[in-house]
């Protein structure tokens, strides 16, 4: 069977070219006779490619050197109590609210100190990001948290929060280096790589250095704080060598390809293609406010549960997969990142245009 184009929003698509060259070193990497799935976290040949991948990383992303870059197992969902317990040092936070991760975040948040909402978009089904510009901020917060790009309904930040000098902790897992970021203006920002970066199973949290410490809150396990894992250089504990290696990779594709603006680019062109059949579309339209649509994740809809469900189907047998929107919002998505090639956008429209033609 050919390959499908994949519109799932994670674990996603990844570079064609990524896959051939980890099949190629499956049975043995770089003459070690072995294949990285096989190879102890502590030899030369694996400190190399951690190394090697946190130093592409550095670069695509211009990471000063007063961050650390740390490979963390548990997935972003664990991040939402490693946040709090390595950060809340005064027992309050600030959450802005514009998605089901964002807001388990938040709940989340609240086991270990006072977390306030101070924004949310949850009044129009999460279907715009609410003006940052003048929140209140709470004089004694120890951060302000964001989900910068919300996987489920599509939408992303387009300017980042006024957070009143206080500091930014940003979820970015579904729009990981799809475009160039300044780091600096973060505190935090960290991402799942399984939608835009690697295989299921890591979390990379790029964090500054005067937010690790020891004064984290009491009862906090070793494994959850970040000096642990900071002081080890990610190998406190067997971390997940395999996804680190292919996360490698897929950087020295990125860098291949042209790096962050390169990428940004190619991500517009390919959105510009979706959402412009969206607005004019009499069968099909987008569920996001314009101005704060991602170029990500497109979520569409025709307004009737039975003619998606038939589209959903048909697209799967026509090699378009996993459009089925989220099971709390129904409809379709399309998740179109950085390894979704501009053909299989046109592919979809195309699909879609001939799907609307029949069911008009």
């Amino acid at each position: 069977m050919s390959r499908v184009y994949n519109f799932s929003a994670g674990p996603a698509v990844l570079p064609e070219e990524v896959l051939k060259e980890v099949a190629d070193e499956m049975m043995d990497y770089n003459g070690t006779g072995m294949s990285v799935m096989e190879m102890s976290h502590r030899s030369a040949a694996f400190q190399s490619i951690i190394d090697e991948a946190e130093k592409d990383l550095r670069e695509l992303m211009n990471i000063p050197d007063n961050y650390k870059v740390l490979f963390l197992q548990g997935g972003a969902s664990q991040q939402f109590a490693m946040i709090p317990m390595n950060l809340m040092k005064n027992k309050v936070a600030d959450y802005i609210v514009t998605g089901q991760w964002a807001k388990k975040a938040y709940q989340e948040a609240q086991k270990y100190g006072k977390a306030n909402k101070i924004a949310s978009s949850e009044d129009e089904t999460f279907s715009y990001i609410p003006d940052c510009s003048d929140l209140p901020v709470s004089p004694d917060a120890d951060y302000v948290y964001i989900c910068e790009n919300n996987t489920i309904y599509g939408t992303k930040y387009k300017e980042l929060p006024n957070t009143k000098g206080k500091t930014l902790v940003a979820d970015v897992s579904s729009c990981f280096l799809s475009e160039p970021v300044d780091v600096t203006k973060y505190g935090i920002i960290y991402g799942g790589v399984q939608k835009n970066i690697g295989p299921a199973g890591m979390v990379i949290v790029i964090i500054r250095e005067d937010l690790i410490t020891e004064d984290v809150l009491p009862g906090t396990p070793t494994m959850l704080t970040y000096k642990t894992h900071s002081d080890a250089g990610s190998l406190y504990n067997t971390p997940n060598a395999y996804c680190i290696y292919v996360c490698g990779k897929v950087f020295k594709w990125l860098k291949a390809m042209g790096g962050l603006e390169e990428m940004k680019r190619r991500n517009e062109e390919k959105a510009k293609i979706l959402y412009d059949y969206l607005d004019q579309s009499k069968l099909f339209h987008g569920t996001v406010v314009a101005k704060d649509r991602s170029l990500m994740n497109v979520p569409f809809v025709t307004g009737d549960k039975e003619m998606d469900a038939k589209f959903v189907k048909e697209a799967a047998a026509a090699g378009l997969v996993n459009l089925k929107g989220h099971r709390s919002v129904g409809g379709m998505r399309a998740s179109i990142y950085n390894a979704m090639p501009k053909a299989g956008v046109e592919a979809l429209v195309a699909f879609m245009k001939k799907f609307e033609e029949e069911n008009a």
